[in-house]
């Protein structure tokens, strides 16, 4: 069956720097796009970043320039390179599988629809 899992969380200080990775299987990985999505305590899902099979990426404007999404097809693992962080990063970060697109090449944000979630992982961003 499809699993996601996510790790690499932590504590950070402010301006600094954490890898997050997630381990998928039970589905031919290169075929989806996946994406990053954090909820901060007490509110909404914030989608945070996607990527397509051929590596094409798109961000949320709060994390542009400062996170960087990758993938690694033979070892059906995504990536969130995070640098630069900051308090209002503090969330729990969730690994998705995408299972409907529209708007990946407008601008603004693409409408993702998924299908799967990992259980996540904390990332908390204080000094």
């Amino acid at each position: 069956q499809v699993q996601l899992v996510e790790s690499g969380g932590g504590l950070v200080q402010p301006g600094g720097s954490l890898r997050l990775s997630c381990a998928a299987s039970g589905f031919t990985f290169s075929a989806y796009y996946m994406s990053w999505v954090r909820q901060p305590s007490g509110k909404g899902p914030e989608w945070v970043s996607a990527i397509n099979g051929g590596g094409s990426t798109r961000y949320a404007d709060s994390v542009k320039g400062r996170f960087t999404i990758s993938r690694d097809n033979f070892e059906n693992t995504m990536y969130l390179q995070m640098n630069d962080l900051k308090p209002e990063d503090t969330a729990l970060y969730y690994c998705a599988r995408v299972d409907a697109v529209q708007g990946w090449d407008m601008p603004g944000d693409p409408d993702l629809k998924y299908d799967y979630w990992g259980p996540g992982t904390q990332v908390t961003v204080s000094s």
